[in-house]
């Protein structure tokens, strides 16, 4: 057996959770492997809407077993209160989850540093989510994190002093005045104390060796589905740098993050948009501050799952879509909210790209200084609603063409179309 991969091409907000949620019936486990609270998966189905933030997205399949891996970092509040709210639906999500004692914690005053970190960059802000995902990342490579099971040691207390009191140092040293600053609507004491309440609750879980854990799992043949957060192009190494994430989002971060060896990896399925969005700085050749852009934002209904804040719309962007086809080895595309764009009357789709008095279909190292102006074609619209087709042949002949053409340019096939935020809106190709 070998392990699938399903994983954003864009810069995250692609709608992976539905379609981990959709394909979990298929997979005896879900597994996270990278990334933190700063990810949010919408899953919507029988009128309900929910959003994940660190559980695996196949927590609402019976049976299904859903793990953490180690190359998630977890804030114990945050997960606390996402299991909380699953319970209060009438899912029990403790009975079916597991969290790696690698896994490393989040802790209150890496919150701090995030936004003492932010704050001092001024205009070059990156637009971090302000969940203390840099820090922790930070601390991890420089081997000072604390870990899940670092919490279960004799000696954690001394730990966590010892970081605190460094961390506050380091805030203290940008000249950031953390008494008069609410980390989600609590002051730090009040936080702190419930993020002791929280860590407590998580302890009581089930912790697990995930790398052994894991592979046990895949040698007894289960068959088992890695979920990535946050896309392709928000990669630490191979994304806009430094407008990126802290992890890497790609398929070679599923055997560090949960630990495999790359012959396990089986197909890697590629979760895209008919069109593009961004949350928080950073390049965006294809981006609309037109009516156009509005009209998607309106109708994709597009606002950070996480933060809240209005994303950035645009065009698709075929030579990064290919650019990510290609570092993550993608057998298979699955197209989201074409829906989107059924009232435009003509779609455009970025070829290539002016930079430098050339024309070039890749992306340049310095992508994120100069100018990279798209150069589109333009393919006619289908004007009509999708939300109600769900079979392929009901399609319409320019959704079909607008399929063809990204196939023609990437050299994958897209297998799956979504026509609406429910898990029943979809068409398999």
């Amino acid at each position: 057996m070998k392990i699938d991969v399903l994983l954003g091409l864009q810069w995250g907000d692609e709608g992976k959770g539905k379609i981990v949620d959709v394909l979990t019936p298929d997979y005896d486990v879900v597994a996270r492997f990278q990334g933190g609270p700063n990810a949010g998966h919408t899953i919507e189905f029988d009128g309900k809407k929910f959003v994940l933030h660190t559980i695996p997205s196949g927590v609402f399949n019976p049976g299904c077993i859903n793990l953490i891996g180690n190359g998630v970092i977890i804030d114990p509040l945050i997960l606390r209160s996402e299991i909380n709210k699953l319970n209060q639906s009438g899912i029990d999500v403790t009975k079916k989850l597991f969290i790696s004692r690698k896994a490393h914690l989040i802790l209150p005053t890496h919150r701090l540093m995030d936004a003492a970190q932010e704050a001092s960059k001024g205009a070059s802000k990156i637009g971090s989510t302000l969940k203390g995902i840099g820090p922790t990342y930070t601390d991890k490579a420089a081997r000072n994190g604390i870990r899940v099971g670092d919490s279960c040691l004799e000696d954690f207390s001394v730990r966590y002093k010892t970081q605190r009191d460094r961390h506050l140092k380091l805030v203290s040293d940008l000249g950031f005045d953390f008494s008069e600053y609410k980390i989600d609507g609590r002051d730090f004491a009040a936080y702190e104390t419930e993020w002791f309440e929280a860590l407590e609750f998580i302890r009581n879980l089930q912790l697990v060796d995930s790398e052994y854990f894991i592979n046990e799992l895949l040698s007894s043949g289960k068959r088992i589905l890695a979920e990535g957060a946050q896309g392709t192009l928000l990669d630490l190494d191979f994304g806009s740098y430094p407008f990126v994430t802290s992890s890497n989002t790609t398929s070679a971060g599923v055997c560090s993050g949960l630990g495999i060896a790359p012959n396990k990896i089986g197909g890697v399925l590629g979760i895209f948009k008919a069109y593009c969005t961004r949350v928080g700085s950073g390049p965006f050749s294809t981006e609309l501050f037109d009516e156009d852009g509005a009209l998607m934002r309106k109708q994709g209904n597009e606002f950070g799952s996480t933060t809240g804040r209005p994303r950035r719309c645009g065009w698709l962007d075929l030579p990064a879509l290919k650019y990510a086809v290609m570092l993550n080895g993608v057998t298979a595309l699955y197209m989201m909210k074409a829906d989107v764009l059924d009232s435009f009357d003509q779609l455009k789709v970025a070829v290539a790209y002016r930079y430098k008095n050339e024309i070039i279909t890749h992306l340049p190292f310095d992508a994120c200084t100069q100018e990279l102006e798209p150069v589109y074609e333009e393919l006619p619209g289908w004007k009509t609603s999708l939300d109600k087709l769900y079979q392929a042949d009901e399609m319409p002949d320019a959704l079909q063409n607008f399929i063809r053409f990204i196939e023609d340019y990437v050299k994958v096939p897209v297998k799956l179309v979504s026509t609406g935020p429910d898990r029943s809106q979809l068409i398999r190709l």
